[in-house]
């Protein structure tokens, strides 16, 4: 029986040296499709059904997979879907992201109607979509509605969007400089996470309304956020900034530089190309590159706690720097020599974090903030969980384009 098991492995081992990045890459998009399924599930019953309408009214449900729901990672994975459709022109991927966003379409109104009094909107099925309670409701899925249909989405989509916007630019909570904050658990806080709720978002209003304000909001969310964040001692952002007491938390995360990254690179892509803001914000990306390549461990991977070796070696922000880097080489913004970091943070994944049926492995789950540092230690991991494929995606397409560019 071991030496089956030793066989077994010696040959999984072969097969996945013997694959070409884009036959990896499929495999990854792949195995989400499989993993994927949208309906719903009795949470006693455990019976399947396959919309709300189905749904008696007395039977709480819950989505039937983690894909299912509408939440900032469900944008993020349908924005890398659409991206991986375009580049390799498979209209599979690229309907991924259309279907899911339908679905979420189709089945709210049951839900809003049910539970519309419900303070806990996170408890029920689309509960984010109709509340936008928090920015992680609805900015990213806003911004992937927008990838999907970029110049004539449905009418219901585009009063979403309009809803969005609006709520977006005129509702939520700010510092007096305009910076987003959150109301929780410590009133006026300001996360890094939320520059990718708000800016990806943002520029693409920027481009479908060809208003100038919403490009103007998302370079101020960029400038502050690097004014509050950044350590300029260790050359990588804070998690976290409290403004009642005029300092920053405890712990460099890692996944909360990645999204840093991501907001700065969609950006970027979107700005109009003779803008007098464009080579600053370049400026600023290449300024966190620089400083996240002092952290990227032998292997080429990326802790936890970037600045803290003995925090687990995480994946999500290794994939998030891996397309930031990758992409902003492609894209001609900085040096091609910066190609190196990222080519070897996909080995790294590919060797240590990427399984044999294409599941990326020690995604650290959704997390908080807290003042001390076990806190981030401890966080648990999973594997293909939601916070982690997006970027795995996107970190593969930009290194096909790097193999392309150097041919």
């Amino acid at each position: 029986m071991k030496y089956i098991l030793t066989s077994l492995a010696v040959l999984l081992s072969v097969f996945a040296k013997g694959q070409t990045n884009e036959e990896l890459v499929r495999k990854i998009a792949d195995q989400i499709l499989k993993e994927s399924t949208l309906g719903f599930v009795g949470t006693e019953n455990g019976q399947f059904y396959k919309s709300s309408a189905s749904i008696p009214e007395n039977v709480k449900v819950k989505y039937s997979s983690p894909y299912t729901g509408w939440h900032y990672t469900h944008g993020v994975l349908n924005i890398a879907m659409v991206n991986l459709g375009r580049y390799l022109n498979e209209d599979r991927y690229t309907r991924y992201a259309a279907s899911h966003i339908a679905f979420g379409f189709d089945n709210y109104k049951i839900f809003q109607q049910r539970f519309k009094n419900d303070v806990k909107h996170h408890t029920y099925p689309y509960g984010e979509l109709f509340t936008m309670e928090e920015l992680d409701d609805f900015g990213a899925m806003s911004a992937s509605i927008l990838e999907v249909f970029p110049q004539n989405p449905p009418a219901e989509y585009k009063a979403y969007l309009e809803k969005a916007a609006k709520h977006l630019t005129e509702d939520r909570a700010r510092l007096q400089d305009g910076s987003f904050v959150r109301a929780f658990p410590h009133k006026m806080t300001l996360w890094a996470d939320d520059l990718y709720m708000s800016v990806p978002f943002l520029a693409r209003m920027g481009k479908f309304s060809g208003q100038k304000k919403y490009f103007d909001d998302a370079i101020k969310q960029v400038v502050n956020f690097d004014k509050y964040l950044w350590d300029a001692n260790k050359e990588i952002y804070w998690h976290t900034y409290y403004s009642d007491l005029n300092r920053n938390g405890v712990a460099h995360w890692g996944r909360s530089n990645g999204w840093i990254m991501l907001s700065q690179v969609h950006l970027i892509d979107l700005l109009p190309a003779n803008h007098p803001d464009r080579k600053k914000l370049i400026d600023l990306l290449e300024k966190q590159i620089v400083g996240i390549s002092k952290y990227q461990n032998a292997d080429g991977l990326w802790h936890q706690i970037l600045d803290k070796n003995d925090s687990y070696l995480e994946s999500s922000c290794t994939a998030m720097f891996v397309y930031g880097i990758a992409h902003a080489v492609n894209s001609g913004w900085i040096d091609k020599r910066y190609a190196s970091i990222a080519k070897l943070g996909w080995e790294g994944l590919k060797k240590h974090k990427i399984n044999e049926l294409g599941q990326l492995k020690d995604i650290c789950v959704g997390t908080g903030i807290q003042d001390n540092l076990p806190f981030y230690y401890n966080r648990p991991v999973g594997v293909n969980e939601k916070h982690g494929t997006g970027p795995l995606l996107d970190a593969g397409v930009e290194i096909l384009k790097l193999e392309k560019l150097a041919k």
